[in-house]
């Protein structure tokens, strides 16, 4: 897949693209020409007696330096070495190539006054493969992803430390000079362009909002099976008792229920008046509340995104008449808040899935079922452990949502003195997504238990085909056997988007 950058917004498809599967990125013609006609300003700016920021001045407290034409390139090159001062744990690649794609798009705008070929080596730096190594501190979310991006140019001007395609750490000169890509010396205001934005906390927020699309099915999948495992009723879930409420995440997800659960012979054994219970428990009740809900607020960032996705974000930038202006565009508190929203909707949805797990474990609420779901209780544990391990994530989680958004560390002398911490936002929300997936994958592999256990009596199809998925990978009932390897293997299937084709293979799309 090629993906043309062009003066408009990149899409959610073309950022997972090029994040995840590699695909080649080029400019179109109208950015190249948009990229000339904005270096035009600079450059005219850059011979003008008065001082303009980041053409002929200093940096953030140090503004009121004038600098003179003979130390410019000086000026940049040192501001990019001095930016690159991140630390720890290097952070995915995915994540990296996200954050290069989102600048070279604001680059394409015209607004940002780099030259036309800085713009298309920073293109042809994500087309080969190379993926510079950013350490996962650094960024405040404010006067842009500074480290992060100071990184990436920097490995632009040929220094410091890149991951080729095959993965393998190399130098930048080295990485660019096999790709035929010669090193970039900055020119007036490029130093600036390249870290002023909010990229890595706008890729964190697309790439997360892609994968909860995805995980809000496997939710709705595994509280259907739950419901069906558990003897609960699919009444709750229809259309007009939905509609009281309103609320549109919640309609979409009772939906997906009454889909998932149409024809199911396990439903249909204990409905009547026989049936002495009147009410389930609210993890099963209340499951489409609680998916709708994540739902409604994933919607919510979705609008953010894209709104963040069409902006030009830069300090100075170029307005539509040709100024070069100061401005407060980077700070990231509209995507620091949307990345700490979506990490609370994400903890009560692992929250709500463990409730449903435990349920079956315990035989005094299983209506029926073995303790812990053993073979041999007493001499087996069954499931028992794997409850522990979403029990943990779910607290894990919980400390995850805690927002990052309303913390401040003032920085650079007092000039930044309110900072978004969106980064900080950011890389929270990658590592409770994966907790999610475990826990989301650990409630299928408890309820697909669940549903071997009431045989003779058959599930829905959609719960069926799902069952048989799993059942692939992972062995039935049986004496107690090593559960980390199948607790992976289910977790697979859910990141693959297995779990979820299965069930859209007889309900159709889901919601």
């Amino acid at each position: 897949m090629t993906v043309a950058v062009g003066t408009g917004a990149v899409s959610f498809t073309e950022l997972v693209a090029v994040a995840r599967e590699d695909a080649v990125v080029e400019l179109t013609p109208e950015a190249r020409g948009a990229i000339r006609a904005g270096r035009e300003i600079v450059d005219a700016l850059a011979q003008d007696t008065r001082p303009h920021y980041g053409v002929s001045t200093g940096f953030g407290a140090l503004a009121l330096r004038h600098i003179p034409p003979q130390r410019r390139t000086d000026l940049q090159r040192s501001l990019i070495r001095s930016h690159a001062a991140s630390s720890g744990a290097e952070i995915e690649r995915e994540v990296v190539r996200a954050m290069m794609l989102l600048r070279l798009s604001t680059l394409a705008t015209g607004r940002t006054g780099v030259r036309e070929q800085t713009a298309l080596a920073y293109a042809g730096m994500l087309t080969a493969g190379i993926t510079p190594i950013i350490g996962e501190y650094g960024s405040l979310g404010c006067s842009g992803d500074l480290a992060p991006l100071a990184h990436c140019a920097l490995a632009l001007m040929g220094e410091g430390d890149v991951r080729d395609r095959s993965g393998a750490r190399t130098a930048a000169a080295e990485a660019l000079a096999a790709a035929g890509i010669e090193p970039i010396v900055l020119a007036e205001k490029e130093g600036l362009a390249l870290i002023n934005g909010t990229d890595g906390m706008l890729g964190m927020l697309v790439l997360a909002i892609h994968d909860l699309e995805r995980l809000l099915k496997v939710a709705d999948i595994a509280a259907a099976i739950s419901v069906e495992a558990l003897l609960g009723t699919d009444r709750v879930f229809a259309a007009d008792l939905q509609e009281l409420r309103g609320q549109p995440g919640q309609i979409a997800s009772a939906a997906n229920l009454r889909a998932l659960l149409a024809g199911s012979p396990l439903v249909e054994s204990h409905r009547g008046p026989e049936d002495p219970r009147v009410q389930d428990a609210y993890s099963l009740r209340c499951a489409p509340a609680v998916a709708g809900a994540a739902r409604d607020t994933l919607a919510h960032a979705t609008l953010v995104a894209n709104r963040e996705l069409g902006a030009a974000i830069d300090n100075p930038v170029i307005t539509a008449d040709g100024r070069l202006e100061s401005n407060g565009n980077f700070h990231g508190a509209p995507v620091g808040y949307a990345l700490d929203f979506l990490a609370i909707a994400v903890a009560d949805l692992a929250s709500i899935s463990e409730r449903r797990s435990d349920r079956f474990l315990d035989a005094g609420r299983s209506h029926g079922l073995p303790p812990f779901l053993a073979h041999d209780p007493g001499v087996d544990s069954g499931l028992m452990i794997a409850q522990y391990t979403q029990a943990g994530i779910v607290a894990e989680l919980k400390r995850l949502a805690a927002p990052a958004s309303v913390d401040s560390i003032p920085s650079s002398a007092m000039q930044e003195d309110h900072v978004s911490m969106g980064w900080a936002a950011g890389r929270k929300l990658r590592r409770a997504i994966d907790g999610l997936e475990r826990v989301l994958a650990i409630e299928l592999m408890t309820g697909v238990r669940g549903l071997d256990l009431r045989a003779p009596l058959a599930p829905a199809p959609a719960g069926a085909a799902v069952r048989d998925r799993l059942r692939a990978e992972i062995a039935g009932v049986g004496p107690d056997r090593e559960l980390a390897p199948e607790i992976d293997a289910a977790v697979a299937l859910v990141r693959s988007g297995a779990v979820v084709a299965a069930a859209e293979s007889v309900t159709g799309p889901l919601s």
